[in-house]
């Protein structure tokens, strides 16, 4: 862990995140969980998965040619490798989640208490996850920037950057411009979006330390998207996502990204670790099978951080 101002990100050092806070969809999707309450041999299950994927990081970290390795993770299954960070020798950057799980607007897990969190834990971000668009309802959505606003004030206080990962699913109505086709959505009219919705948080008050938003398809799109990241001065960096894509296209949108200068790295998860994670579990839990899932994240996540061209 290397402590909040240590280092910053920049396009020729950049960060390395493996993302592995999810909890609703991470118990759902590999463990059986119904409505975000695991038994407690689900809730040992995916604890125990957190530190597998961990592992893996650490596996990754000798062989990065440069840059910063982090992670990003949840106290609910990964407060053993929150401690495991903060013990540790290696420099890893530290990032936690404020939002709660599976919510449709922003929510702090912890309600008032949100920023005790912060302060005991004292990560190298604290990360908000916010899906908007300038089409869903207005009332709701300013609703949602005060609660951002009152974060991004709270953390300032705090000396704690924030991280702010930004999802911009289409309306039906973008989605009909778009003749129905995602890719279409993805790019030619997500990039005007998430400028425009980049602009509205600073309107507000919101001051993220860095944007993680998703891939961009167009050098064009992505030099769009971090002009506005960077307008009146703001000094924001930009992150790519993974949403869960598959190799090819996250080598296209980091090859896009690594191309404009105010983008500095890359969180990805599930890409990663979500097939290692799932063979494992269906294995048996083997001394083999746990070696077998280690190397993979870590050779995936190498992989991608080899797709990085400073």
């Amino acid at each position: 862990m290397l402590g909040s101002f240590d280092w910053h990100p920049r396009h020729d050092d950049p960060l390395f995140i493996l993302a592995m806070d999810h909890r609703e969809s991470f118990g759902r999707t590999l463990f059986g969980v119904g409505h975000d309450d695991p038994d407690p041999a689900q809730r040992a299950a995916m604890t125990s998965a957190k530190q597998l994927i961990y592992q893996g990081l650490q596996a990754a970290v000798p062989g990065l040619a440069y840059g910063r390795a982090g992670v990003l993770v949840d106290e609910r299954y990964g407060q053993g490798v929150i401690d495991a960070v903060k013990a540790s020798g290696t420099p890893l950057v530290l990032a936690v989640p404020i939002e709660a799980s599976g919510q449709e607007w922003f929510t702090r897990e912890w309600g008032e208490r949100w920023l005790e969190h912060v302060e005991t834990i004292r990560p190298d971000y604290a990360k908000v996850l916010v899906r908007d668009n300038p089409g869903f309802g207005q009332e709701r959505r300013e609703q949602q920037f005060r609660q951002l606003a009152q974060v991004s004030t709270g953390l300032r206080g705090a000396d704690v950057p924030l991280l702010y990962e930004l999802l911009v699913p289409a309306t039906d109505a973008q989605l009909g411009q778009a003749g129905q086709d995602t890719g279409v959505y993805d790019r030619d009219i997500r990039p005007g979006l998430v400028a425009r919705l980049i602009a509205d948080n600073y309107a507000h008050g919101v001051e993220p330390a860095l944007w993680k938003v998703e891939g961009l398809e167009t050098v064009e799109a992505a030099r769009q998207v971090a002009a506005q990241a960077r307008a009146g001065g703001h000094q924001a960096a930009l992150i790519v996502l993974g949403r869960d894509a598959p190799a090819d296209r996250l080598h296209h949108w980091l090859a896009v990204a690594s191309q404009v200068s105010d983008f500095a790295g890359f969180a990805i998860g599930r890409s990663i670790w979500e097939d290692p994670v799932r063979d494992y579990q269906a294995s048996g839990h083997s001394t083999e099978a746990a070696s077998r899932a280690r190397d993979q994240i870590a050779g995936r996540y190498l992989d991608f951080a080899g797709h990085w061209k400073a």
